[in-house]
């Protein structure tokens, strides 16, 4: 038994010593052998956690998913410490003198009276802080492990800060159009097909952004969206004593275009139900 005081509430502090713990001779064989690198995964699901809790508005599961990116925050802190190289006080440290730095308005003289003001001088210090010299740096200071669809979306941004983007939205369609005609060629050619496909997507996400839509959220809805119909065409199959898997091509359409009708029609009588 290690030496641990427990105690009905706990503080931040003791989650740091609970890691110590669990890392050290004494502790967890498996909290013993993670990396940063072998945790790479857990922080990302972990992040994604806390948004399905807000999509929720479960508060209790918020706080308990905060918790666990709390956790991620203070692992890798408490590797870094164990070489010498920062701590979790380096890294309140740090966060804190950013906010700082980039909220002159607050904490300095400067003058934001708007959110768009404030948006603005965030971008102009960012740029100076990481040394940013132009806009291409810019649009390469995206991180690439964002999803692709918000990191397409926020370096169409960036570019249309720098003032390349169309007026509206109708050259946007008309570039998704052109990327789509050129997929149809790149597949009946069997030549190029990711690189045309990556093309429509990024097309997709220009859209998206003239629409003022977030292009994940929308490709997460049409996904659910798509399970909904799939559910209910398996239903309808099983209510006949058949499978999907049993059915011709040509029935698979019919039973698909079926969901899809009674799916809107129960959306449409729920939303006149409200």
């Amino acid at each position: 038994m290690v030496d641990f005081e427990f105690r009905e509430h706990y503080t931040i502090d003791d989650l740091r010593r609970i890691v110590a713990i669990l890392r050290h001779p004494g502790g967890c064989p498996w909290d013993a052998e993670q990396t940063h690198e072998s945790l790479r995964r857990c922080l990302m699901e972990e992040c994604c956690e806390v948004l399905e809790a807000i999509d929720r508005r479960d508060d209790a599961l918020l706080c308990e998913e905060l918790g666990d990116v709390l956790l991620q925050v203070v692992f890798h802190a408490s590797l870094a410490e164990d070489t010498g190289r920062f701590d979790l006080d380096a890294v309140a440290d740090g966060i804190c003198k950013k906010m700082i730095f980039r909220h002159p308005h607050v904490f300095g003289s400067a003058s934001a009276d708007t959110t768009e003001e404030v948006l603005s001088n965030w971008d102009t210090l960012k740029r100076e802080e990481k040394g940013i010299e132009n806009d291409a740096d810019a649009l390469r200071a995206v991180a690439r492990t964002l999803p692709a669809l918000w990191r397409a979306e926020k370096v169409l941004k960036k570019a249309a800060k720098a003032g390349f983007a169309w007026p509206d939205i109708s050259g946007a369609m008309d570039k998704l159009a052109e990327e789509q005609e050129e997929l149809r060629v790149a597949v009946a050619e069997h030549t190029n097909i990711r690189e045309e496909l990556g093309d429509v997507l990024f097309a997709a996400a220009a859209v998206a952004r003239y629409a003022g839509i977030d292009p994940e959220q929308a490709l997460q809805e049409a996904t659910d969206k798509y399970i909904s119909r799939f559910a209910c065409m398996e239903r309808s199959a099983a209510e006949q004593g058949r499978s999907i898997a049993g059915m011709r091509l040509d029935e698979m359409i019919q039973a698909w275009n079926h969901a899809k009708q009674k799916l809107q029609h129960d959306t449409q009588e729920d939303k006149n139900n409200e």
